[in-house]
């Protein structure tokens, strides 16, 4: 309930409620993760990877929503314990390119799996269509954020 006018309504805010279900998605991808040795920002990471092989240190930041300098803390362990590789020196410029390792492959295959579990037990109340326009006015969330053209 909102008190006196002040503030946002928190029963009635999209954004608190986008917020929450953030919070709950992270909570439950973590409970799954936490089993395999890894945090959700170290399965993004993976996966990122996987996606597209030799993204730089500020490209998985961004796409792990972490800042640069947690990401190159994770890579260091990473590639310590042998799930990714860069480069001793950075072949153009000053970007070490990182991959995943076969060890790196194989604990991603697992964490898929587990988060996989996650996001279904999330969607499993809605039908596809629900789904389908979910998706549709996130992504349109999205873009009107970042002012971007709804073409």
């Amino acid at each position: 309930m909102k008190q006196d006018g002040a503030g946002v309504d928190l029963d009635t805010s999209l954004g608190y409620l986008l917020k929450e279900a953030s919070s709950a998605l992270r909570t439950a991808m973590e409970e799954v993760l936490r089993p395999l040795g890894m945090s959700v920002t170290h399965y993004s990471c993976l996966e990122l990877l996987a996606q597209r092989p030799g993204l730089s240190n500020s490209e998985l930041a961004r796409g792990a929503f972490v800042t640069r300098q947690t990401m190159n803390v994770l890579l260091q362990a990473l590639e310590r314990d042998g799930y990714v590789i860069r480069p001793a020196e950075a072949p153009v410029g000053k970007v070490l390119p990182t991959r995943l390792t076969p060890r790196g492959r194989r604990s991603l295959a697992k964490a898929t799996v587990a988060v996989r579990s996650v996001e279904s037990r999330m969607l499993g109340g809605m039908s596809e269509a629900e789904r389908a326009e979910s998706f549709r006015a996130l992504r349109g969330m999205i873009r009107a954020l970042r002012g971007e053209d709804r073409t």
